[in-house]
């Protein structure tokens, strides 16, 4: 399962889709929040990811449980930057 959560945080496909989700969440942050957009963003691209591009060894269910984890991390480096780049611009 590690190795699993491993591939899927250097998977360039997965880091752009989230990059991507957080743009779009910080643009229509103000008619549809913050919380939820990231949450639906998080859970459609672990699930769709796997459903559409199998390859591996790994079930299904192993491959979406080991995309949550993933994209969680993930999601919290993008949104580091994301501040980090917001400060700096004031």
């Amino acid at each position: 399962m590690i190795d699993l959560v491993f591939s899927q945080l250097t998977d360039v496909f997965r880091i752009g889709l989230i990059i991507a989700l957080v743009v779009t969440m910080l643009r229509t942050a103000p008619v549809t929040g913050r919380v939820l957009p990231l949450l639906a963003g998080v859970v459609f691209v672990a699930v769709i990811l796997p459903t559409t591009m199998p390859g591996g060894s790994a079930s299904l269910t192993h491959a979406i449980l080991a995309g949550l984890v993933s994209n969680l991390i993930i999601l919290i480096l993008v949104l580091a930057v994301a501040r980090l780049i917001a400060r700096l611009r004031r």
